[in-house]
């Protein structure tokens, strides 16, 4: 384990602070992350080790702790994600196939958090769903940007 990861693991305070750093729980009350800190697992993940593939099923969210990863589609980069960033979120929310893959960068280590134990946050605290909601309109309109400005390079190529 890294030093960071060993210093969130030590200190249910720190591990606290950093959730609050992580854009879909900022806005989450301590008492609330306290309970979320204690079911976390963490998983570490050797530099071009592959977390998950695109295509399959996924029940687990993941919170970058350290480290970095890629999310892709095949050798299409969708994004880089440091430390305080979640992914794998789609799947835990609509069941569906894992719509991209996620490879370590270097080493990293996630928190995880499993279907059912993100349906139990958002019980007891449903402004983790809004929250996730922004976090996935961010992404969202970022595709569509993506997407954007690849209909704008496929144009000029054929006006070339």
């Amino acid at each position: 384990m890294n030093e960071i990861g060993e210093q969130l693991a030590a200190s249910t305070e720190a591990a606290i602070a950093f959730l609050q750093t992580v854009p879909m729980f900022e806005e989450i009350d301590s008492s609330c992350l306290r309970s979320l800190v204690g079911v976390l697992e963490r998983v570490q993940f050797a530099p071009n080790q592959q977390i998950f593939k695109q295509g399959e099923s996924g029940h687990l969210l993941y919170i970058l702790v350290s480290g970095r990863v890629h999310v892709h589609i095949d050798h299409l980069t969708l994004a880089e994600l440091t430390p305080g960033q979640a992914f794998g979120e789609m799947a835990v929310f609509d069941s569906q196939p894992r719509s991209a893959a996620v490879t370590a960068l270097e080493n990293s280590e996630c928190w995880v958090l499993s279907q059912a134990q993100i349906h139990q946050v958002i019980d007891q605290n449903p402004a983790v769903a809004i929250a996730l909601i922004k976090v996935l309109g961010a992404r969202l309109r970022r595709l569509i940007g993506l997407f954007a400005t690849a209909e704008d390079l496929f144009a000029l190529k054929a006006q070339a």
